[in-house]
């Protein structure tokens, strides 16, 4: 089994840098079900192309698809209403994210995935294998999400 090195990105900034593409005008608010995915498509992508992890944090295979906990349980209180993002704290907030390669991966994944309803997305990630392939409640290894998502970056490139 493959051990892979991490960005070890704070989960929370990605899952804020996530939420601040919320268009407020619109109030078309992320939902946690749908950030959840997102931030799965965020990991899963980055591993594959860069062999690293975005964060150190587990992903769990849940009922309704991957999950951070930590992530889920700080807004598990919307249940599933939109979550309302919050101002970062400073201007240099997203750095880690906006000054590195990082950035465009991330930006790609929601400019992919952003326009899906959060249970489009569960159900997409229903059918993939990193989710298939795990007993619920049981981590989503970085050795699967890696494989499967190296699959996805080449059926792209063939495309």
């Amino acid at each position: 089994m493959k051990k892979f090195l991490s960005y070890d990105i704070d989960v929370f900034k990605v899952a804020d840098y996530i939420l601040s593409k919320t268009d407020i005008d619109t109030e078309d608010y992320i939902s946690n079900l749908k950030l959840q995915k997102l931030l799965y498509y965020c990991q899963g992508f980055i591993l594959a192309i860069t062999s690293k992890t975005l964060f150190t944090n587990n992903i769990l295979a849940w009922e309704h698809g991957p999950v951070i906990k930590e992530v889920y349980d700080k807004y598990k209180i919307n249940g599933a209403m939109g979550i309302i993002p919050a101002d970062p704290p400073s201007p240099d907030y997203y750095d880690c994210i906006t000054k590195t390669e990082l950035k465009s991966i991330i930006d790609d994944v929601w400019d992919v995935y952003g326009q899906f309803s959060a249970w489009k997305l569960r159900n997409m990630t229903h059918e993939e294998l990193p989710w298939k392939n795990t007993k619920r409640n049981q981590v989503i290894s970085t050795n699967l999400l890696h494989k499967y998502f190296i699959t996805q970056i080449e059926d792209d490139k063939e495309n």
